[in-house]
């Protein structure tokens, strides 16, 4: 019996994306279970079940017979997949521990951003009578600046050299939720060369928000 994968995901996440484009990326088929947060089937008791936190994504792995892995927190998924799966596609984190530690502080910067974006977040937001868009917009530019002063002394191609590794793959997904409140990434040219090779990237365009089942016929990204 192989090994089955089931990534609960909703094609806005910017946390469920990472997931999606490191399984593509290592070349791990999954199946996909599409949780609609904006008719709020992540409260389902049957998904609460599954995750009590009520978020996505949630990462399912069945090993052969055993209990199934759950794993409901994108960063410790990413981690699994590399460990659990060494023989499958690129290794996420840097050989070296100097370079694993700055894949590990840019992912951390990028996470401590990614609250802003989160519809559960922007929902608390609103009745405090504050601008939600402009609120995520300047706290966005605030982490990315520090992204870029990392990224300006250690990229390559990429964040981290020439491969691909966790930072890149939570700073793509960030990318797409600053753009949509209207951060101009012009102003972080690092940043801004970074993600442009990502987006040519196969995992990357299997992983995009437009490009998902459950993405709205509208936002579709055009062909």
């Amino acid at each position: 019996m192989t090994d089955s994968v089931t990534l609960y995901t909703y094609f806005r996440s910017s946390c469920s994306a990472r997931l999606r484009i490191a399984l593509h990326l290592k070349g791990i088929p999954f199946n996909p279970v599409f949780i609609n947060l904006l008719k709020d089937e992540q409260s389902s008791p049957a998904y609460r079940e599954i995750n009590p936190s009520g978020t996505v994504p949630t990462l399912v792995i069945q090993h052969d017979s055993a209990n199934p892995v759950i794993i409901t927190q994108s960063m410790a998924a990413l981690e699994y997949l590399d460990e659990a799966f060494p023989n499958k596609g690129p290794a996420l984190l840097p050989s070296d521990p100097e370079s694993r530690a700055l894949v590990r502080t840019l992912a951390g910067t990028i996470g401590d951003i990614q609250p802003v974006t989160n519809l559960r977040i922007l929902k608390r937001v609103a009745p405090l009578g504050a601008d939600r868009t402009a609120w995520s917009k300047d706290l966005i530019e605030d982490g990315l600046r520090v992204y870029e002063t990392f990224v300006t002394r250690s990229a390559g191609k990429f964040s981290v050299g020439d491969q691909i590794t966790t930072a890149d793959i939570c700073l793509v997904p960030a990318a797409w939720g600053a753009e949509r409140v209207g951060v101009d990434l012009a102003l972080f040219p690092v940043i801004n060369r970074i993600v442009q090779n990502l987006e040519k990237e196969e995992a990357v365009q299997k992983g995009h928000w437009q490009t998902q089942p459950d993405t709205p016929e509208e936002l579709r990204a055009k062909k």
